[in-house]
Formats: C-alpha cells, sequence, structure tokens
C-alpha cells in the first residue's frame, strides 16, 4: 500500500502544479467541446475519494456536504468557482488522504458496505476502493491536461501564432 499511496501523492501534486500554473479565470474556462473545467475536475478528484472509501460504502466523509454535492459524480460547474474554494480543494487534496491512511492504520473500516462502481466493478473493501480512486484521479488528471492544452493553443489562436506543440 505504500508505494500506492506515493502514486496518489504524485499524482495530486502534478495536478496542484497544474492548478498553481494557471489563473483562476483559465482554472474555470470551459472550451468548445468540453462539459467541465480544470477547477471543477479538481474538486471532483478530491470528493470522489470521500465518495468512494467512505459515502458509498456507509461512513461519514470527511469534508463539507456542499462541496460533496457540488462536485460528486454527475455534476458539472454551475458557477464560477474562487480561488479561495480552490485553496480549500488543495489542503483536501492532501489531509484527506492523510486521513484516510490514518483510518487504515487504525482498522476504521470495518462493516465497509459492498457496491459496484459505474464501471461495474464491485468494491468490496476499502482496499479496493483505494485503486480505484488512483485510477480515477489519473484519469481527470488527463482530462485537465488536455483542457489546459486546448486553452494554450485557443491563446495561439487568438493571437495569430503559430501552434507549437510541447510536452
Amino acid at each position: 500500500m505504500t508505494k500506492l499511496f506515493d502514486i496518489i501523492y504524485a499524482g495530486r501534486k502534478k495536478f496542484t502544479e497544474l492548478v498553481d500554473s494557471l489563473s483562476v479565470e483559465q482554472l474555470n474556462e470551459i472550451p468548445e467541446g468540453f462539459n467541465n473545467n480544470i477547477a471543477w475536475n479538481f474538486g471532483h478528484i478530491v470528493v470522489s475519494q470521500q465518495m468512494l472509501c467512505y459515502v458509498r460504502p456507509g461512513f461519514t466523509a470527511h469534508m463539507d456536504d456542499h462541496l460533496i454535492k457540488k462536485y460528486q459524480k454527475g455534476t458539472k460547474p454551475e458557477s464560477f468557482i474562487l480561488q479561495s474554494e480552490i485553496a480549500v480543494l488543495k489542503t483536501y487534496a492532501f489531509s484527506l488522504v492523510d486521513q484516510l491512511k490514518e483510518d487504515l492504520n487504525n482498522d476504521k473500516f470495518k462493516g465497509y458496505t459492498t457496491f459496484a462502481t459505474q464501471f461495474g466493478v464491485e468494491l468490496t473493501s476499502i482496499r479496493d476502493a483505494i485503486p480505484y480512486f488512483a485510477t480515477h484521479d489519473t484519469l481527470h488528471l488527463g482530462y485537465a491536461m488536455a483542457i489546459a492544452k486546448h486553452l494554450s493553443i485557443t491563446k495561439q489562436f487568438s493571437n495569430f501564432q503559430h501552434i507549437k506543440f510541447s510536452n
């Protein structure tokens, strides 16, 4: 599990680096062809970890309910996401994983209620949920990176500059 948590922290670090590299306006922009933005994708991974590890299997989440309702599966950005809320999400991105590790070490997941994900994968324990949310995190990091690349290309187009693709 140690390596898996290293992977989770590394992915979330990359996501926060992406968030930190953009303005709040860019984080909120929904490019043509997309139905959400980078800020929503970031909030969604934070909330999804709580949903998959705590709420769905019958435990209490460690975050504010209004954030869960705003970023859970099936939602989309409904309003401008403020820098102050993004800062809270950045804190939660790491502190909630720390809390999960502590709860795991303290064996707080007795009575985990099995459930099936949208992909039909049955999660029967916290040890199933952790790699699932880690994979989900990287999926949304990929979405966010695609949005960021699209924003960069669009900006270059609007300035009549040559499009340059760099990695």
